[in-house]
C-alpha cells in the first residue's frame, strides 16, 4: 500500500513531536537537578550533538530511502543478507512495548490536569499522598485515565499520516511551545528564575559522576526517539525535495530547546520558594504542584498550562510509537488502517492495565517479575536493551552496511565539510557509546 506523504512542515512538526515527549519536560529537569545542574547539561548538549544527532540522520536517510515500513527499508536496502537484516526492522515493536507503561504515564497527566484545577496540594507529604493515592490505591481511576489515552491515540492514529498525524502535530506542537515559552517569559519576572539560570548554566563538576555521564548519552538517544522505527517510518513519508539533514537538525535542535525551556521554567518556581532540585522523578509529580500553591489561584492556572503542555508532549510522542507498528500490519497483511489500530490498541492497553496493576498494592505481589514490578521490567528493557540494540543497527547498518557511494550521494552535498565528521561518529563514536552504554545499563561494567 502507498504511504501518504507528509508535507514539508508537517514532517518537520511530526518528526519533533516524536521526540518531544515526557522525556524533555518531566525526565531532562529533573536529571539535571540529581546530577548538579549545568555539568550535565553541558555533557547533554556535547552527546545530543555528536550522537543523536549522527544517528537521527542515518534512521531518516534508511526511511527515506526504503520509503517502506521498517523491515521493508531494511530489506529492500540492505545489499546482501536481507532476509536476515529485515529482522532489524521488528525495531518498530519497541514502541508498543514503550507505550504498554508510557500511555499510563500519559493517563497519569491527564489525572492530574484534572485534579490541579480544584487543588493544589500545600505540602510535600499531601503531595505524595495525591500521587500514592492514584499509583497504589485507585486502580479503577487510573484505568480509566489510561484507557482514555488509548482512545485519544488510536483515534489520531487511525486518522492516518495528512489528516490524523499531521494535523494534530501542526495544532499540538505550537500549542506545546507557546505555553512553555509562556510560562518562560513569566518566569523571567521571578526571582527564582536568576538561580535556576546559574544552576542549569554553570557547572559543578564536582557533581559529574560517571553515572551522569552515561545518563546524558543515554537522554540524549532516548529523547529523539530513536532505535524505534519511529521517526524511520515518518522519513518514508518524507518529501522527496527536502534535506534530510536540515530537517534532522532542525528537529534535533527543537527538541533540545523545549527541554532546555522546561527546566527553566520548573527551576524558576522551584528556586522561588527555596525548594530543592534534586527531587528526582517527583520533582513534577509532587514538588512542583506544592511550590505552585504559593501562587494561589495563579498557581492553579499554570499548573493547569504546564500539565496540559506535558500532556500535548506525550500525546505527539504516543502517536509515533504506534504508527510504525500499524504501517508494518497495513504492508504486510493487508490490515485495513482501522483493523490495525484496533488490533495494536487493544494489545498495549490489556498489557498496560497490567503494568499500572503491578504498582497497587493488591496486584504487586502477582505482577512481580525479578523482584520488579511489572511496569519497571517493562521500561527497565526497553531503555537498557532494545532502544540501545536498535539505535546500534542503524549505525552499524548505515555506517558498514549500505553502500557508501549511496550514503555519500544522499549526503555529502547536504553536509559539505561535515560529511567527513558525521561519518565518522556513525562508525565510530555511537556504536561504541551505545555499546557502553547498554553494558553499564545491564550491569555487566559498573562505573
Amino acid at each position: 500500500m502507498k504511504i501518504q506523504r507528509f508535507s514539508r512542515i508537517g514532517f518537520v512538526m511530526a518528526a519533533a513531536g516524536s521526540a518531544v515527549g515526557l522525556g524533555n519536560i518531566w525526565k531532562f529537569p529533573y536529571m539535571t537537578g540529581v546530577y548538579g545542574g549545568g555539568a550535565f547539561v553541558l555533557v547533554y548538549l556535547i552527546t545530543i550533538t555528536f550522537i543523536g544527532f549522527s544517528v537521527m540522520v542515518a534512521e531518516m536517510l534508511i526511511g527515506a530511502l526504503g520509503r517502506k515500513d521498517t523491515v521493508g527499508s531494511f530489506e529492500a536496502l540492505a545489499p546482501s543478507n536481507k532476509k536476515y537484516w529485515k529482522y532489524a526492522g521488528f525495531m518498530s515493536f519497541n514502541g508498543i512495548i514503550i507505550m504498554t507503561f508510557y500511555s499510563v504515564v500519559i493517563g497519569w497527566i491527564f489525572y492530574y490536569l484534572v485534579r490541579v484545577l480544584f487543588s493544589l496540594p500545600s505540602t510535600p507529604n499531601e503531595a505524595k499522598e495525591i500521587f500514592n493515592t492514584l499509583v497504589g490505591s485507585s486502580p479503577a481511576i487510573a484505568i480509566f485515565c489510561h484507557t482514555l489515552s488509548v482512545v485519544i491515540v488510536g483515534y489520531i492514529v487511525h486518522k492516518g499520516i495528512k489528516g490524523g498525524i499531521e494535523k494534530i502535530n501542526l495544532i499540538l506542537m505550537p500549542s506545546l511551545m507557546i505555553i512553555l515559552f509562556g510560562l518562560l517569559f513569566y518566569s523571567f519576572t521571578l526571582d527564582g528564575f536568576s538561580k535556576a539560570l546559574a544552576f542549569m548554566f554553570e557547572p559543578r563538576w564536582d557533581k559529574l559522576t560517571s553515572e551522569a555521564f552515561i545518563r546524558a548519552i543515554g537522554h540524549s538517544f532516548f529523547t529523539l526517539s530513536l532505535g524505534m522505527g519511529a521517526i524511520m517510518t515518518y522519513a518514508a513519508s518524507l518529501p522527496k525535495e527536502a534535506s534530510i539533514t536540515k530537517t534532522a537538525f532542525i528537529v534535533t535542535f527543537m527538541d533540545t530547546l523545549i527541554a532546555l525551556v522546561a527546566g527553566l521554567v520548573i527551576f524558576s518556581f522551584i528556586f522561588q520558594f527555596g525548594a530543592k532540585p534534586s527531587q528526582g522523578p517527583g520533582l513534577v509529580f509532587i514538588s512542583l504542584p506544592t511550590i505552585l500553591h504559593n501562587f494561589g489561584y495563579l498557581g492553579t492556572f499554570f499548573a493547569f498550562l504546564f500539565f496540559l503542555a506535558v500532556a500535548f508532549a506525550g500525546i505527539t510522542s504516543a502517536i509515533s510509537l504506534v504508527e510504525p507498528v500499524v504501517q508494518y500490519l497495513i504492508d504486510r497483511f493487508n490490515f485495513s488502517r482501522t483493523k490495525a489500530v484496533i488490533f495494536i490498541s487493544f494489545i498495549y492497553w490489556v498489557i498496560g492495565i497490567l503494568a499500572l496493576l503491578s504498582y497497587t498494592n493488591s496486584f504487586k505481589e502477582v505482577l512481580t517479575i525479578f523482584n520488579k514490578p511489572l511496569f519497571d521490567v517493562l521500561e527497565y528493557m526497553t531503555d537498557s536493551i532494545l532502544l540501545p540494540l536498535g539505535g546500534f543497527l542503524i549505525v552499524i547498518f548505515v555506517g558498514y552496511v549500505l553502500q557508501k557511494d549511496r550514503v555519500k550521494a544522499a549526503l555529502e552535498s547536504e553536509m559539505g565539510r561535515f560529511y567527513p565528521i558525521w561519518m565518522f561518529s556513525i562508525r565510530y563514536i555511537a556504536p561504541i557509546a551505545l555499546i557502553f552504554m547498554m553494558l553499564n545499563l545491564i550491569g555487566i561494567i559498573k562505573l
